[in-house]
C-alpha cells in the first residue's frame, strides 16, 4: 500500500487521476483552468482577485446564480402548467442574502422568503415589492410581526399556536388582515444531518400533524391551528408549509411529504368548509460538495414533485392549490468558491487498522495545510461534519497527490476547512487554495471568531468583478468597542 491509497482517505475518496481537474457538478460555470493551471472565473484568474481584494475571498458567479435562479422558475412553471398555473418559487434567503442577491432574485421572477428582521431590511432597501416577501421563524418577534405588516408581506409563516394568536392580536389592533401559512411538521424522515431535518416531531418547528398532541382531545396541533385561524377576523389563511430538511437528494421524503399534506389540507376544507388556495413544499435540494455527490437538475426535481401532486389530488378529488417552494443552497451553493492563502505545513504520522487479521496497525502520514480562513467564514464542517473538496487554485501541478486536511487559523482544533482531500505534494506557503460550494451558509454563518474580520463577498460577471458584501476591516470590528477608545 503507498501513501498515496493511505487508509485514513473515507472509503469514497478515490486518488484523482488528474488533480488539475474541477470536478462537476461543484463549481459555477465559467470557472476554469487557463493555460497556466490557474484557476479563473469569466477570465480573471484567482491572483488577480487575490491582489485585488485579499484572502479569504467569496467569489461568486453572478451569471451562475441567475441561471440557477432561472432554471428553477422555468422547470417548475412547465411541470406544474397543467397543475396550477406553474409554482412560486421563494429563494431561501437565509442560505446567502445582500441587496445584490435581493435585486437578482427579483430579476429573474422568483420571490424572497426571509426569517428575521433584519432580513426584511435587507429586501427592502433592495425595492423587493412586500406582496413577494414571506417571513418565517418560530420565535418572531412583535417587532417583525408588526414589520411584516408594515411590509404588506404577501405570507407570514406561522410556527406555534401561541404565535397565531399574538399575529391575530397585532393585526387585530392595527386594525389589518395577516395573510397567514400554518408550518406543519409531517413527521417525515429526511436521509440527512439531525440538525437540519426539520419534519420530525422532536424539533423546534411546527405545528404536529400528530393526533391527540394538544389539549383538545382528538385534535391534532395542526389541527387546532386550523380550526383557530379560520375563527379570527384578523387572519386570512392562505394555505399549509412544510420543509423537511437540507441537503437531501432522495425524492421520496418530498413525495411522502406532499401527499401528506394535500390529504390534511382536503380534509380540513371540507371539514371547516374553508378554501386554502396555496400549498408550500419547502426546499432542502441538495447540492454537490465533493465528487460523490449527485445532485438533481432543477428540472428532474419539478416533474417527480409535479408528478405526485398531479395523481394525489386526483386521489382526493380536489383541484390542486397554488404551489410554492423554497430552494436556496440549491440556486446560490455551487455559485461560490472560497479562496484561500496557504500558511504553514506539517505533516504528523497517525495508526490506521491494517484490516489484515493478525497484523499490527501501521503509522501514516497526514499533512496539515493551514490557510488564512476556517471555522469563522466555514462553520459547516464543525456544525454538521460536512465535507468539502478543495483544489490548488494559483497553479498548475505535476507533483504526486498527497493526502491532506485543510485546516484554518483559529485556536480550535476542531478547525476544518476540508478534512480529507488529495492536493499536491507540493503545495506550500503562499499557494491559493480554492474550496468550491460555499455559496450557501458559509458566509451566513460566518463570526468574528479569535477577532478574525469576516471575508468579503466578489460577484465576477462579463470578466469583471465588484464587491457586494465589503469584507471587515480591524477597525470596524473596534468600533463596536466601547471601551475606553470610545470614552
Amino acid at each position: 500500500m503507498t501513501e498515496n491509497s493511505s487508509p485514513l482517505a473515507p472509503g469514497w475518496l478515490a486518488v484523482p487521476e488528474n488533480l488539475d481537474a474541477l470536478q462537476e457538478p461543484m463549481w459555477a460555470a465559467g470557472v476554469e483552468r487557463n493555460d497556466a493551471g490557474e484557476v479563473t472565473i469569466d477570465g480573471l484568474s484567482v491572483s488577480e482577485l487575490k491582489a485585488q481584494f485579499g484572502t479569504p475571498l467569496f467569489v461568486m458567479s453572478e451569471t451562475d446564480f441567475r441561471s440557477r435562479a432561472r432554471a428553477f422558475k422555468d422547470a417548475f412553471d412547465a411541470a406544474f402548467a397543467d397543475i396550477c398555473g406553474g409554482v412560486d418559487v421563494y429563494y431561501a434567503g437565509k442560505s446567502f442574502l445582500c441587496t445584490s442577491v435581493a435585486s437578482w432574485v427579483t430579476d429573474e421572477g422568483l420571490r424572497l422568503d426571509t426569517c428575521s428582521g433584519g432580513e426584511l431590511a435587507v429586501a427592502a432597501r433592495a425595492g423587493v415589492p412586500g406582496g413577494n416577501l414571506s417571513l418565517h421563524g418560530n420565535n418572531k418577534s412583535d417587532a417583525e410581526i408588526n414589520r411584516a405588516l408594515d411590509m404588506k408581506l404577501g405570507r407570514i409563516v406561522v410556527d406555534s399556536l401561541d404565535e397565531l394568536e399574538r399575529v391575530a392580536k397585532i393585526a387585530s389592533s392595527r386594525g389589518e388582515t395577516a395573510k397567514v401559512m400554518l408550518r406543519l411538521t409531517p413527521g417525515v424522515h429526511a436521509h440527512t444531518h439531525e440538525f437540519i431535518a426539520t419534519a420530525h416531531e422532536d424539533q423546534k418547528f411546527g405545528l404536529s400533524m400528530a393526533g391527540d398532541s394538544t389539549e383538545e382531545a382528538g385534535l391534532s396541533a395542526a389541527e387546532e391551528a386550523v380550526a383557530a385561524a379560520t375563527s379570527y377576523a384578523s387572519i386570512e389563511l392562505l394555505g399549509l408549509h412544510c420543509h423537511i430538511g437540507s441537503q437531501i437528494f432522495e425524492p421520496d421524503g418530498f413525495a411522502l411529504a406532499a401527499r401528506k399534506l394535500l390529504a390534511f389540507q382536503a380534509a380540513m376544507q371540507s371539514k371547516y368548509a374553508i378554501v386554502m388556495p396555496e400549498l408550500d413544499l419547502g426546499g432542502g435540494y441538495g447540492i454537490a460538495y465533493t465528487p460523490v455527490d449527485t445532485p438533481r437538475p432543477a428540472a428532474e426535481i419539478a416533474e417527480a414533485m409535479a408528478a405526485v401532486v398531479r395523481s394525489t389530488c386526483a386521489e382526493l378529488g380536489i383541484a390542486s392549490p397554488r404551489i410554492s417552494i423554497e430552494p436556496g443552497r440549491a440556486i446560490v451553493g455551487s455559485t461560490t468558491f472560497t479562496l484561500y492563502e496557504v500558511g504553514t505545513l506539517k505533516t504528523v504520522r497517525v495508526d490506521a487498522e491494517t484490516g489484515q487479521e493478525g497484523q499490527e496497525n501501521v503509522t501514516y502520514p497526514r499533512r496539515y495545510v493551514s490557510v488564512d480562513g476556517g471555522m469563522s467564514d466555514n462553520a459547516r464542517p464543525v456544525l454538521y461534519d460536512a465535507d468539502y473538496s478543495a483544489v490548488l487554485a494559483s497553479r498548475g501541478s505535476e507533483a504526486a497527490p498527497q493526502l491532506s486536511r485543510v485546516v484554518g487559523k483559529h485556536c480550535e482544533s476542531g478547525d476544518i476547512v476540508v478534512r480529507d482531500v488529495y492536493l499536491p505534494a507540493d503545495v506550500a506557503a503562499g499557494d491559493l487554495l480554492a474550496v468550491p460550494g460555499t455559496g450557501a451558509y458559509c458566509w451566513a454563518l460566518s463570526s468574528n471568531y479569535n477577532y478574525l474580520a469576516r471575508p468579503g463577498v466578489v460577484a465576477v460577471r462579463d470578466g469583471a468583478a465588484r464587491l457586494i458584501v465589503r469584507g471587515e476591516t480591524e477597525e470596524d470590528l473596534l468600533n463596536r468597542d466601547m471601551g475606553v477608545a470610545n470614552v
